[in-house]
């Protein structure tokens, strides 16, 4: 293994609404890779607030981490993670969500538009996708101007369905100005970019956000960067994590972050 500190910051299990694998597995699969560490980020999607599970699905998480951390803690540090979706479209569900447990890292993300579903499910035009990416970017603002979460998950989160459904490759470069403040902004507020690699397991090939992204990131002052498979079953936990950190090499940073209580620590990447 070329890496000492191989993290993975952002895993599903079974208590996310589509994750497969319980938090046991999950660690045990850490355990036998040989990984430094893993933080279990299960779902919470504030706009769905008053769906049943909301409030059982974030224990059910933090009493399945907190049991494997007793079994495990010796051989992989495991923190408590949780990933609000769309916070800002209802504070007052991520208030609730965060008082549930002793968080040591949140990921904010934005997996909807306001009164749209999941990127996922929508349908991709020529005509449509700059509309959509125009409001997503700045949901995507009004998201990281908040003060809810530790690290901005896949900031190009739609490329990956626009990639896989129709194949369009929008031009980035309509989206520099806001993407910047975007950046900006999490470094102002001391907060920590994610590179997502799941999009390397996809039909885009690449990580979410890609270096160019990354690279951008480091050039306006960023520090804090963390590291997540975004898996949501036992055989992706790690998955694409060291070619993360070769992209991180490549942008010229000697250090990662992982979180413990909310304070970024920082891991040399060699």
């Amino acid at each position: 293994m070329k890496y000492k500190y191989i993290s993975d910051s952002h895993i599903h299990s079974k208590n996310s609404f589509d994750g497969k694998d319980s938090v046991i597995m999950l660690a045990e699969r850490a355990c036998n890779l040989g990984l430094y560490s893993i933080t279990i980020t299960d779902h919470c999607e504030c706009n769905e607030y008053y769906k049943e599970n909301f409030r059982s699905d974030i224990e059910g998480s933090v009493l399945d981490i907190t049991k494997a951390r007793a079994l495990y803690h010796d051989k992989v540090r495991i923190y408590t993670g949780i990933e609000l979706g769309q916070p800002v479209q209802d504070t007052k569900a991520a208030d609730e969500a965060l008082s549930i447990g002793e968080f040591d890292f949140v990921l904010g993300s934005l997996h909807n538009l306001k009164d749209e579903r999941d990127f996922y499910f929508l349908e991709y035009t020529a005509e449509n996708t700059e509309p959509l990416l125009d409001r997503y970017f700045s949901e995507m603002l009004e998201l990281v101007q908040s003060d809810c979460f530790d690290s901005l998950a896949h900031l190009t989160y739609p490329l990956r369905y626009l990639a896989e459904k129709n194949d369009i490759k929008p031009d980035m470069k309509k989206y520099s100005d806001i993407i910047d403040e975007i950046l900006l902004t999490l470094i102002k507020n001391k907060k920590a970019l994610e590179i997502n690699t799941s999009g390397l397991r996809q039909i885009i090939g690449t990580t979410l956000p890609d270096e160019a992204i990354i690279r951008r990131f480091r050039e306006l002052g960023g520090i804090y960067v963390t590291l997540g498979s975004d898996a949501h079953r036992w055989g992706d936990v790690g998955a694409g994590i060291e070619d993360g950190l070769n992209t991180l090499l490549k942008c010229g940073y000697t250090h990662f972050t992982i979180y413990d209580k909310h304070s970024p620590r920082l891991l040399p990447i060699l």
